[in-house]
């Protein structure tokens, strides 16, 4: 995608301000204060999905100087508006506008960046779009549902420009230890490392309730099956036990793809895989004791929930020789907010560059399927596809609702 045939606002503004002779009034706020950037050379942005990680997320960027946040948008009247009331608060202003359909706030051209926190059934289709939109992204983990959504979204990312960032602050910030310790060499040659992560997401069999005011249902459900609202469907909260959306198989992995995009991502950065993916997942079922192991082109093994073994327990060569190296971090300042807004400026990749998530997200999906047919499974990461096997290609992708396709 090209750049919008006319200017955007602060290009129109830079352009006339070297043009216009005769004196005019500029505020302070527009010019910037202190070490407050002037309104020209701040990333204005927007925010999608606005409960749990998502009012985090939205409390992270409003408060960088160098952001000006403009535009909220949820399925939820009560989200929406305690989202908009907080933007107006930090700039002591009305301006804040708040949309119920997100791509009104992606038809804006004076965004530059969005940051998205919804259910994991919309994450897919919202990044494509906003890359289409024009706009970098910050989306939350996990960033994909499916193994075919994750192409797709680098595919987006590369062919419109677009800085896209996972949003796993546990990757670089909780395991840096044994990160560290891998990439400093003190372990020797890698051989393998555990992940201890779940459980699988359930089908949902939940009651009918009366849908309350101030919520677009039919939003909410977006490209999924259509099902009856249920306050335990929606539920944002934490849990995997059938009490929120993160328990069920229409909009959620489990713990496997939610607790597993921070483990398995901190895992594939320890032992330094982050670029690729496994070619076998080989299915175990020790006296009903059942694990996985992953194992990488390059011989390293992941295993997840290997008996005896501890989360991110590594196994090395003591006493071999492995060179250090340095390890990647984040750019700018501010952790992973920073290493987004720096990159949006800079246009580098970020360090959990969505091709990067992807790949750590799909080894919660290659387990996931080998779990759910009981059996172990080969990978083709280049066709994307479980070689020869037509009942594991069946998992690659779930059917949609219209309008929302891929």
């Amino acid at each position: 995608m090209g750049r919008h045939p006319h200017p955007t606002r602060r290009e129109f503004i830079k352009t006339a301000s070297a043009a216009v002779a005769i004196p005019y009034i500029i505020t302070s706020t527009a010019l910037g204060q202190g070490d407050t950037p002037p309104a020209s050379d701040r990333i204005v942005m927007g925010g999608i999905g606005l409960g749990n990680m998502g009012s985090g997320d939205q409390d992270a960027y409003l408060g960088r100087k160098d952001v000006q946040y403009v535009a909220v948008s949820d399925v939820r009247k009560g989200q929406l508006d305690a989202g908009k009331d907080k933007a107006d608060k930090k700039y002591g202003n009305k301006d804040c506008q708040a949309y119920g359909d997100f791509r009104e706030l992606l038809a804006r051209d004076d965004i530059d960046a969005v940051h998205i926190a919804t259910p994991d059934h919309w994450h897919a289709i919202m990044v494509i779009e906003a890359c289409k939109s024009g706009k970098d992204v910050y989306c939350q983990k996990p960033e994909t549902l499916t193994l075919r959504e994750g192409p797709l979204m680098i595919a987006a990312a590369r062919r419109y420009g677009r800085v896209v960032s996972g949003g796993s602050q546990r990757v670089l910030e909780d395991y840096r230890e044994i990160v560290d310790k891998c990439w400093g060499g003190e372990l020797g040659p890698i051989k393998s490392i555990n992940v201890n992560v779940g459980p699988l997401s359930q089908m949902c069999n939940l009651a009918a309730e009366d849908v309350p005011a101030g919520m677009d249902w039919e939003m909410w459900l977006g490209p999924a099956a259509w099902a009856p609202y249920n306050s335990k469907r929606c539920d944002g909260n934490f849990g995997t036990n059938g009490n929120s959306w993160r328990s069920y198989l229409d909009y959620s992995g489990g713990g496997m793809t939610d607790w597993g995009a921070h483990h398995f991502g901190g895992a594939t950065f320890a032992v330094d895989v982050r670029e690729l993916q496994p070619h076998e997942i080989n299915f175990h079922d020790d006296n009903g004791k059942q694990y996985v192991e992953l194992v990488y082109p390059n011989g390293i093994t992941l295993t997840h929930n290997k008996p005896g073994k501890e989360n991110l327990e590594v196994e090395g060569t003591p006493g071999e020789k492995r060179e250090a190296k340095p390890v990647p971090s984040y750019s700018g300042e501010g952790g992973i907010y920073g290493d987004f807004i720096e990159c949006v400026k800079t246009r580098q990749k970020p360090f959990r560059d969505i091709e990067l998530a992807v790949n750590s997200t799909a080894v919660s999906h290659l387990a996931s399927a080998a779990y759910r047919l009981q059996r172990s499974l080969k990978w083709d990461s280049a066709k994307q596809e479980f070689p020869g096997d037509a009942e594991a290609n069946r998992l690659l992708d779930r059917a949609r609702r219209e309008p929302w396709q891929l």
